[in-house]
């Protein structure tokens, strides 16, 4: 099978990728969810005139001048409106938050005046709508203030409830099961025996889904056996999974059986070799609605195709408005050579200078078992398949990783 462009290849992943089902929950627990549904505010913010400061509701014709004397005829608090309209030459004492008394077009800020018993002299002009916060100005009832597929933020939480939302419809949060395989993997924190090293890709590709507003199912490591393989698939499947994705056994070697395993048990491949560079031995394919991608067992290979293929998916599956990275111009901050027909993710510092240029600095060791490259790296630098030898301060263009 020829090697398929990278394109193509998140579009097969993506086709058919459909938001998953709605379900209601609470505002405490809708941080990260995505909308299944537009938000329109049931109420409007503030429902009335408010005072901004604390001071005095005037009349601004009454305290137009400096030294202008009012008599004050009562008191607002948060929550403790005053019953009355204010009449000429008179003021009502009022707090933060408290609502303009009728009659009221201004508020002199406490500062400003100068108290005597029950009279109160203006020593700065009132102007009319100062220190007042209009009805609605915030928001009005039937404003649709957040809309579907926004994942919610801290701030978006503050504003549901500020609509009077005490629930939230949202997506299913997508189902990730993460099988590894191999003899070779050994658990942190054990002493590798001779040819074996310490698993690692699962911490990350975890991390990655769960950020992302996934779960994820812990499928353990299978050993390098047919059977060992096929049972981890099979639990995925009675896992309710909505994405398999394996790490390790992607190639074609005598022990590589993840798609020998995958084919057994019914799924349909579209593509195992990817124009990419890492990650050129990926798999995709589907079983029913469980989509699975078979990541490399390099490490950096496994981060570079989870994070350009896994996270889009889950995006989907999660009803997100926008699903692909956004790539960012930058400049070289030294020469890369020319490139061949395979698209290169070259792992770069980036470094932002005072007049804000963008120079990106790719990383000296581009191997894809190198961690300590991919933990140090900001940006993947992007390369076109046959891109031509380019010298530093070219035009480039940089994926941001997560931090």
């Amino acid at each position: 099978m020829a090697l398929m462009p990278v394109s193509d290849a998140l579009a097969a992943v993506l086709a058919g990728a459909e938001p998953l089902p709605e379900e209601m929950i609470s505002l405490d627990e809708a941080h990260h969810r995505v909308l299944a549904r537009d938000l329109a505010a049931r109420r409007t913010q503030p429902p009335q005139a408010m005072s901004a400061m604390d001071g005095y509701a005037v009349r601004a014709a009454d305290a137009a001048t400096i030294d202008s004397e009012l008599t004050v005829v009562g008191e607002v608090a948060a929550g403790r409106p005053f019953a009355g309209t204010i009449g000429a030459g008179e003021a009502v004492r009022i707090f933060t938050g408290g609502v303009v008394p009728g009659g009221a077009d201004a508020v002199v800020i406490q500062e400003d005046t100068v108290a005597a018993g029950k009279r109160i002299m203006i020593k700065e002009a009132a102007i009319a709508g100062r220190h007042i916060r209009p009805a609605g100005v915030d928001f009005r009832e039937g404003d649709v203030l957040l809309r579907k597929g926004s994942r919610v933020t801290e701030r978006d939480l503050a504003l549901a409830a500020g609509m009077n939302y005490p629930h939230l419809v949202v997506f299913r949060r997508p189902k990730v099961a993460i099988l590894a395989t191999g003899d070779e993997l050994v658990m942190p924190g054990t002493t590798p025996g001779h040819g074996q090293i310490i698993y690692s890709n699962g911490y990350a590709l975890h991390a990655l889904a769960r950020s992302e507003g996934a779960e994820t199912i812990d499928l353990g490591i299978a050993a390098d056996t047919l059977e060992a393989t096929t049972a981890g698939i099979r639990r995925a499947r009675e896992s309710g999974a909505d994405i398999l994705i394996t790490t390790g056994g992607a190639s074609v070697g005598d022990h590589d059986l993840v798609q020998q395993a995958l084919r057994d048990e019914g799924i349909a491949m579209a593509f195992w070799k990817i124009a990419m560079r890492p990650g050129k031995p990926m798999m995709h394919g589907r079983l029913g609605a469980m989509g699975v991608i078979g990541l490399p067992g390099n490490p950096v290979s496994s981060y570079v195709c989870a994070f350009l293929f896994m996270v889009p998916l889950i995006r989907a599956l999660s009803g997100r408005s926008v699903i692909h990275h956004r790539r960012e111009r930058a400049v070289l901050g030294r020469g890369v050579g020319a490139n061949d027909q395979r698209e290169d993710y070259l792992r770069a510092h980036l470094e932002e200078r005072d007049d804000g240029t963008r120079v990106v600095l790719p990383v000296n060791h581009q191997d894809s078992s190198l961690l300590a490259n991919l933990a140090a790296a900001q940006v993947l630098l992007v390369r076109a398949p046959f891109a031509p030898k380019a010298e530093a301060g070219t035009a480039c263009e940089v994926l941001r990783l997560p931090v």
